[in-house]
């Protein structure tokens, strides 16, 4: 996938201007990235019905083959109204660059609060966790992605 490079962040197709911090490690021992939201978004009151709001980050990720990143919520999320409409975000290594989205990655959130909760730009919204995986014996997938967040479409 990539020659020298094992895994980092680069600035998104079309957010190369808008001042985007590429995430740090807080502490020496940290295992996840922060991640700051991209643009000012205001996450809607839940109700029922209603669609997760996607946070831009105005990043991409890339690792290698045999690995995947994880989105997941910071641990004081919950304590201010805001959970992962998927709990975590897995995000294969073939993601990066993909046609359809460039490898921008979002945040997905519910607010459980009674009242509409503000991010601003520059928030600290979640963490990215770089981890390898393993396949079967018998592993014998072969498909090339296509698509973008979500895409189980392949050639």
């Amino acid at each position: 996938m990539l020659d020298k490079k094992m895994r980092g962040f680069e600035i998104a197709k079309g957010w190369e201007d808008k001042e985007i911090h590429l995430p740090v490690r807080k502490t020496k021992y940290s295992a996840g990235y922060d991640v700051e939201a991209a643009e000012d978004i205001i996450i809607p009151a839940f109700y029922p019905g209603i669609k997760p709001t996607l946070v831009p980050t105005g990043l991409k990720a890339y690792c290698q083959n045999d690995e995947f990143y994880m989105l997941v919520n910071r641990s004081s999320g919950p304590k201010k109204g805001l959970i992962m409409a998927n709990s975590l975000g897995i995000v294969d290594a073939d993601y990066y660059g993909n046609e359809t989205t460039d490898g921008h990655f979002f945040f997905q959130f519910f607010n459980c609060l009674d009242h509409d909760i503000e991010i601003k730009k520059g928030d600290c919204i979640g963490q990215v966790i770089f981890q390898k995986y393993l396949t079967v014996d018998n592993d014998q997938a072969e498909g090339i992605r296509i698509g973008g967040i979500g895409s189980t479409d392949k050639k």
